[in-house]
């Protein structure tokens, strides 16, 4: 299928490694030219060597903090006119709710909620002004069915549904469409991260550690960044435009609900 969106320019966040890194390269693939963001300049260069050379499309890195001011303006500069916006940002740690101050929340909600509505804000404009324009927030499935641990990402994500629900269906009108991805458990560095963890906390191997949690998710597997990216880049395609403010889950059926 073609998407309708080759040289157009979008500005994906987090986009050195996982998820981000799966929405960039989908993107190249029908075409788009990015703008590519992440903290760490290495990891962020050799990404955007590889999509260069295997799609031969124009890019744009920024190495910054986003959720800094700093960071956020150095990023905004270098994506002033881009036609698609996808926002990604690691989680908040884990806890309990006993662990949490208000300084907490305050970083979760800068981190999860408040950078992607500055995002938003700052670039949109330039989207109803040409009467086109496409947001993907890589959110969770912990929107969807909280994760105890998680309260921090369950209550900033949660947060920036809320905002998206009501500002797309403002924007949808003027051709710029927004909508989330909750992603569930993928094949990524964080994943491996959990499944060491829960390795060295049980005395059992990685592989057993992951073999255990794929009998929690009726696809039997992880998912794989590519497969993830293929959805983003629909969601900022020509054949979206009538998918408004919606939460897709990309869980493999680990969340059990009907609607």
């Amino acid at each position: 299928m073609q998407l309708g969106i080759k040289g157009k320019r979008a500005l994906v966040c987090a986009s050195s490694k996982g998820l981000g890194l799966g929405c960039a390269r989908a993107l190249a693939e029908a075409g788009v030219n990015l703008v590519m963001n992440a903290r760490g300049p290495e990891a962020l260069e050799e990404a955007a060597s590889g999509i260069r050379r295997d799609f031969g499309v124009e890019i744009t890195t920024v190495a910054a903090d986003v959720t800094s001011p700093d960071g956020q303006a150095a990023v905004l500069e270098a994506a002033e006119g881009v036609d698609i916006l996808v926002t990604n940002a690691g989680g908040p740690p884990p806890g309990m709710w006993h662990d949490w101050e208000r300084e907490d929340f305050i970083k979760a909600l800068d981190a999860n909620m408040l950078t992607p509505i500055a995002f938003m804000k700052a670039l949109m404009p330039g989207m109803i002004e040409k009467g086109w324009g496409r947001v993907v927030n890589i959110t969770s499935q912990s929107v969807k069915a909280p994760i105890p641990v998680l309260g921090l990402s369950n209550s900033a994500r949660a947060g920036l549904t809320g905002y998206v629900a009501g500002t797309s269906r403002q924007v949808a009108g003027k051709g710029v469409i927004i909508n989330n991805l909750q992603p569930g458990i993928h094949a990524t560095d964080r994943a491996e991260s959990l499944d060491s963890s829960v390795a060295q906390t049980q005395g059992i191997s990685i592989e057993e550690a992951k073999a255990l949690r794929c009998t929690t998710i009726p696809a039997g597997r992880y998912g794989t960044a590519d497969e993830f990216g293929a959805t983003c880049a629909f969601l900022c395609s020509q054949h979206a435009g009538f998918i408004v403010g919606q939460n897709i889950l990309l869980d493999g059926g680990g969340v059990n609900s009907t609607m």
